[in-house]
C-alpha cells in the first residue's frame, strides 16, 4: 500500500496550501491527501475565482518534488442543514473539480447530519445531496466516498458500522459512490475486523488514526488503544487496493480544541501552543510508524 497523510496536519500552522504540501513532503511522504476540510477566509481554492492558478502551482511543485495526490477530504459542511445545503453542493463540486485537475481519484465527503432525522429520512436526504455531485464526479473521474462516524460525535443516526456503510452505498446506487473507513471512529464503537470484512470491495479509502477509546482524538497509532493487527488482517483479507492514509493531525493538541481546551493560566501563555518545529518532527515520526505498520505485513509500497 502507498503510505500517505493529510495536508490538514499543518492547517493550523500554515495559511496556504503550498506550505502545507511542502511540509508534508519534507517529512518523507510523497503520497498526499489534499485536505480541503478547513475553508479559511480568502481560501485560494474553494473560494477563489482564480483557483486554477493555485492548482497549476501545486501541480508544478508536485511534479518537481515527486508527489502524487492520492486522496482528498472535501470541505466541512452539513448538507442536512437547509441553510447550508446549496453551499455544501457548490463547495463540494468545486472540490471535485480540484481533484479532477490534480488527478485525485477519491474524495471523502462527510454526509449531512440531523439529530431529529430517522434512519429512513437520513438516507433519503443524504442521497439527494450526493446525487447533486455525481455529474461533476463523472466529468472529473472522481469517486465520492462517504465515511463512518461514532456515537461519541453523533449519538443520533449516522452510519457507524461496515454494514451501515454498504447499505447506504447500495441505496445511493452509483458506480462512483463508495466508502471510507475511519479507524478512530470505529475504535470508539469497538468494531474493526468484522466491519472491514463487511465493507469488502466497497472500501476505497481509510482514515487511519488512534484514540483512547472514548473521544475522537485523531492521534498517531500506538498512542491510544487501537488494535492495529486486526485492521491490517482485515485489509489483507479483503485484498484492499486503496491507500494507507493517516488522519492523525491532532496528536499535538491545540490550546483551544473542540474536545476540550487546555487549562488556563492567565499570567503567562508562552507555552500554550505547540510549534511548527514540533509538528515537523512529529510528521517524520508518523511516517516511521506508518512504514513499520505496512512493512510488518509486507504491504509497504515505496
Amino acid at each position: 500500500m502507498k503510505l500517505a497523510t493529510s495536508t490538514g496536519d499543518f492547517d493550523r500552522f500554515c495559511n496556504n496550501y503550498m506550505d502545507r504540501i511542502k511540509y508534508v513532503r519534507s517529512a518523507g511522504f510523497k503520497y498526499i491527501d489534499l485536505s480541503l476540510y478547513t475553508v479559511m477566509e480568502n481560501d485560494s481554492l474553494i473560494l477563489s475565482d482564480d483557483w486554477q492558478q493555485t492548482v497549476e502551482e501545486i501541480k508544478e511543485y508536485a511534479k518537481a518534488s515527486d508527489i502524487q495526490f492520492i486522496q482528498c477530504h472535501s470541505p466541512n459542511t452539513n448538507p442536512l442543514d437547509k441553510k447550508q445545503f446549496e453551499k455544501a453542493v457548490q463547495w463540494n463540486i468545486r472540490a471535485i473539480e480540484i481533484c479532477g485537475a490534480l488527478g485525485i481519484p477519491n474524495m471523502v465527503v462527510h454526509s449531512g447530519w440531523d439529530p431529529n432525522a430517522t434512519k429512513e429520512e437520513w438516507f433519503k436526504r443524504n442521497k439527494a445531496f450526493f446525487e447533486r455531485l455525481f455529474e461533476a464526479a463523472e466529468k472529473n473521474n472522481v469517486n465520492v466516498l462517504h465515511e463512518n462516524t461514532t456515537s461519541a460525535n453523533m449519538p443520533w443516526y449516522y452510519p457507524k458500522t461496515g454494514s451501515d456503510m454498504v447499505e447506504f452505498s447500495n441505496y445511493v446506487n452509483h458506480p462512483m459512490f463508495h466508502s471510507c473507513w475511519d479507524t478512530g471512529h470505529a475504535n470508539i464503537e469497538g468494531n474493526q475486523y468484522e466491519d472491514i470484512l463487511a465493507l469488502g470491495d466497497d472500501l476505497y479509502a481509510i482514515h487511519f488514526n488512534d484514540n483512547r477509546g472514548a473521544k475522537d482524538e485523531h492521534i498517531i497509532p500506538y498512542m491510544g488503544t487501537l488494535n492495529i493487527d486486526e485492521i491490517m488482517c482485515a485489509l489483507k483479507e479483503i485484498d484492499y487496493k486503496g491507500v494507507f492514509t493517516f488522519e492523525s493531525g491532532s496528536t499535538l493538541r491545540p490550546n483551544k480544541y473542540w474536545l476540550g481546551n487546555r487549562r488556563e493560566f492567565s499570567r503567562d501563555t508562552r507555552l500554550s501552543e505547540p510549534t511548527l518545529e514540533m509538528q515537523l518532527e512529529l510528521e517524520k515520526f508518523m511516517y516511521l510508524v506508518g512504514k513499520h505498520i505496512l512493512s510488518s505485513y509486507d504491504a509497504f509500497e515505496d
